[in-house]
Formats: structure tokens, sequence, C-alpha cells
């Protein structure tokens, strides 16, 4: 072959149905390992680091958290990996349902090739499909967005479905509450940097709460107030330890032990001067990302001056955007300085740890969500459950339709495209069938992952369609079909969109490929 007789002796190459096949293998399996955490029912994944000397442990059900900790081999299998990751950064959630729609387009495909079909047919098809998918979405949204007491509803119930299939579940009323409290505080902005996450081992989920305001988990330095009200912030990144002059490698010499105490008097002295500049702001609280050595402290101290030190760099960035400071690290210019604000700092205790809350901050959109829970585990996997929920919340406020959730819109999507099979010409009509049928699967494998039967349960949904029950949808808790309106079962018409257009997108570029070419690795010259 012309290809090989070009290519490095070590380099391999997969021709036409080898590289089809060993995609579809690829990408299917990425699917199948996920398809099981899907829907309200689904199930957990331990993911453990071989790497890490204590076996790092994390229990998931989140699909983008597991493909990003698996490392695969195949390059169809990495398309699905990212696309998962993408929907993840995109939206926050349906990162399983749009691998998983993913694998069951390929799953398809795979008949279809083997039927003598060419992919291109099958992506004209797929195309085809895809437009009468997205009419019949757009068609289903309901937009409540200038009625704001039906679209909080709209969101309290978007949050209660997107949290039914985390960790969350069974305290789902109350977390939904709380992330549309939060949300709804940006006020439209969406910067969810605003919205802080503290995990607290200890107590139980159901004690987790909204804090309005801005937790920092440090400590108050020894001997000064702690209580500030109306709070002036200087906000800074820079070494208060004594300034001495680094000089390495050298050596000084004395004579006597007074020439001793002159130099660290000289080091004091350049110490007073910096935090009499840093007072001279005209501050009442000082938080720096660097440590605060004990004589700058009693500086501070004698001022009536709070410092907080070690302020890792997240709470400083986070600290300077909700009150509206700005991060300073030379105090030569107070009138440049952008000092913080807040009514009021104190101590606050949660669980057995004392933590400082700055309450009426600047940005008043701040706030802090407090995690309690049993262990380290679940405080990880809540902490992820209750991030997608807000991603979501955000991108619902500024896109603000949404689609009944249940398998209902997968359902309606699969009838539209099958009422247009009839009026398609050619071998195209095969691979519209065969789109509807992988949108079918995904109320299939709800179902299913419920231990519920899934075929029957999908024959009643598709019947109820046809009979113009257009909210019709799957009711997990019963394992019946029933009104999503009702049970208020609602998901974002962005987050449906989005799976919809990446799953298809991703599987026609799998399905594209007929050559895998391996390229061996450069060689190092010997010297």
């Amino acid at each position: 072959m012309a290809t090989e007789a070009v290519l490095n002796d070590n380099a391999q190459v997969d021709k036409g149905d080898n590289a089809r096949l060993s995609s579809f293998v690829g990408a299917i399996a990425i699917a199948d390992l996920v398809k099981t955490t899907l829907g309200p029912k689904g199930m957990d994944k331990i993911l453990q680091s071989m790497g890490s000397r204590d076996g790092g442990i994390s229990v998931t059900n989140d699909g983008a958290t597991i493909l990003r900790a698996i490392h695969v081999d195949n390059a169809a299998a990495k398309v699905l990996v990212n696309i998962a990751k993408t929907q993840d950064d995109e939206v926050g959630d349906g990162t399983t349902s749009v691998t998983v729609l993913c694998g069951e387009l390929l799953r398809e495909a795979e008949k279809l090739v083997n039927q003598r079909l060419h992919p291109q047919t099958i992506i004209q098809g797929w195309r085809l499909a895809t437009a009468a998918a997205r009419r019949v979405l757009a068609d289903s949204a309901e937009d409540n967005g200038k009625d704001d007491a039906k679209f909080r509803d709209d969101l309290y119930h978007i949050a209660k479905t997107t949290l039914s299939s985390k960790l969350l579940t069974h305290e789902k009323d109350r977390f939904a509450e709380l992330a549309v409290n939060a949300v709804l505080r940006l006020k439209g902005s969406g910067n969810l940097d605003y919205i802080q996450i503290i995990k607290m081992p200890g107590g139980s989920l159901k004690e987790s709460y909204l804090e309005e305001g801005f937790i920092l988990n440090k400590k108050i330095g020894v001997g000064q107030p702690k209580v500030v009200e109306n709070a002036k912030i200087l906000i800074a990144n820079t070494a208060m330890d004594t300034d001495k002059i680094k000089i390495y490698g050298s050596r000084v010499r004395v004579d006597s032990m007074n020439k001793v105490a002159e130099i660290e008097e000289a080091e004091k002295d350049k110490m007073r001067k910096k935090c009499k500049k840093i007072v001279d702001h005209g501050v009442n609280v000082f938080v720096n990302r660097q440590l605060i050595y004990n004589f700058p402290e009693q500086i501070f101290a004698e001022a009536g001056v709070m410092a907080i030190e070690h302020a890792d760099f997240e709470g400083v960035e986070r600290l300077a955007a909700v009150t509206g400071g700005a991060t300073a690290s030379t105090f030569d210019h107070p009138e440049l300085a952008v000092l913080g604000e807040c009514k009021k700092i104190e101590e606050v205790m949660i669980g057995e740890d004392t933590l400082i809350r700055f309450s009426g901050c600047k940005a008043g959109e701040a706030c802090t969500i407090v995690l309690r829970g049993a262990s380290k585990h679940v405080l990880d996997e809540a902490e992820r459950s209750l991030h997608d929920a807000l991603c979501v919340l955000t991108q619902t406020v500024k896109e603000t339709r949404t689609v009944p959730g249940g398998g209902c819109t997968e359902i309606a999507m699969a009838a539209a495209i099958d009422a247009e099979v009839p009026n398609t010409s050619g071998k195209k009509a095969l691979a519209m069938e065969a789109y509807a049928r992988a949108l079918r699967q995904l109320p299939t494998i709800i179902a299913d992952n419920g231990g519920y039967d899934g075929s029957d349960l999908i024959s009643s949904l598709r019947a109820a369609h046809a009979q113009g029950a257009k909210t019709a949808g799957l009711d997990m808790q019963q394992g019946v079909v029933g009104d999503m309106k009702a049970l208020g079962v609602r998901e974002a018409y962005k987050s449906k969109l989005q799976v919809l257009i990446s799953a298809a997108e991703a599987a026609e570029m799998v399905l594209r490929v007929d050559d895998i070419i391996k390229c061996a690795p450069r060689q190092r010259q010997q010297q």
C-alpha cells in the first residue's frame, strides 16, 4: 500500500470497516459505562485513583466527573468524553444524556452500515431528523420569563428535576429552594463566583443552609476586635513577615550584640512604616493573602484594625469581588487603593469550627451555601450535585424557556421524526427511523434503571402522545405514565437543545471516520 510506504515503520493504519468498527466499539463502550447512572433512579460509580497514596476515592453519578476520571485510549471514546465536558461547561447538566444519546446513535449507525448504507447517506438522514426534532422541541417549550412568580416556580421545578438524579434527591425540596434563592440573588448576572459553597463535615445534609453574605474559613488575629461594623477593608497580597533584606550566600560580622540589636531594630522600623502606610488608608480591616507575623499583628491590634492572614487566593479574589475592593500589593498611594465595604464582620461557629462572616456586602448578590454532611465523600458529591443545579438555573435565567422532562420531549421528537419518514425518499428514511429509535432509548434506559419494564412503559408513553397527551412522561416514583406538568418535572430548554445538537454532531463526526492513523512517536536522537 502506498500509505504504508510513506509512513514510519512503527505507524499503524486501520482502514475502512476496521477503523469504523474500532470507533463504534470505543464510543458505545463509553456510553454503556455511564448509562446506568441516567435518570432519578440511576446507580453510582466509585472512582478510585490508583496513583495517590490514600487511593483517593469519590462516589458519584455525574457523567462528566466519571468521564473526566477515566483515561481512554480510543479516539472515538475521547470524542464522547469531550462532548460531556463541553455539556458540563456550557449548561452544567445533561452530561450523561448527551453521552448516552451519542452512543445510541452510533449503535444504530453500526446496524445501518452493516446493511451497506453509506455513512454520508446516514448523515443526511440524521440532519433531517435533527431539524425536525429541533422544531418540536421549540414548539413544546414554555416561556414564563415575564411573570416573576411563574418563572420562580419553573426554576424551582428545574432544580428539583436536576437534583432528582443526584445524591441530594431525598432533600431535593430544600436544596432546590437554596439553589433558586442563591441564583435569583445574582439578579441575572450569572456570575457563580458570588455563590460560595463551604463544606463542613458533621451533621446531616438537611442541616445545610444559605447564608446571606460571604464566609471566610479563617481566624481573626490575636488581640484584635472580633466584631467590626461598617467595615472598610483593604485586601492585599504582600509579605508581612519582618522585611528582611534577603541576600543569599552572604555573611555579616558584628563585633557586639548591640550591632545585632540595631539590625533587628532597623527591620522592625521598616515593618512599622509599612503597617503605618496600611493603617493610613483609613481602614479598619486588613485581609492579606500571605502570612502576618506576630510583630505586624501586634501593631494592627494597637491600631484597632482587624487583621486576617493567609486568606488563600480564591478567598481573596472572591472577597474582592463581593466587597467591591481590589487587591493591593503596594501602599504608597492611598488615594489609588480601592477599598472593599461591608456592614458587619464577625466570627461565627459552624459545627465545631470558627469562621468569619462578612454580611451586608457591597455586591448584594453575594451568598454562601454551607453544606453539612456525614463524610467528605458525601459532601463532595453534594457539592457536585448542587453545582449542576446552580449552573442550569443561571443558564435558564438567561434563556427562560423550559420543556417538560421525564422523557416527554424525546418521545415527542421521535414521533415527529417518524411522521417525516413517509415524506422522505431514498435510504435517508432508514437513517431517520434509526435516529428516532435512538431518541426513544433515553426514556427506555431511565425506566430500566428504575427497575421497571422499559419496553412496556415506552409503549404506553407513545400511545399517550398519539392520543394527544403532549405533556405525558415517565413518573419514576410510581413506575407509570404521568402528566409532567402536574408532577412539576421540568427541564431547561437550553440543556435539552445542547444535548440534541452535541450528540448529533459528535456521532456524525465519528461516523465520518474511515481511517485511523496512529503515528509513531518521534525517536530521540542519540548524542
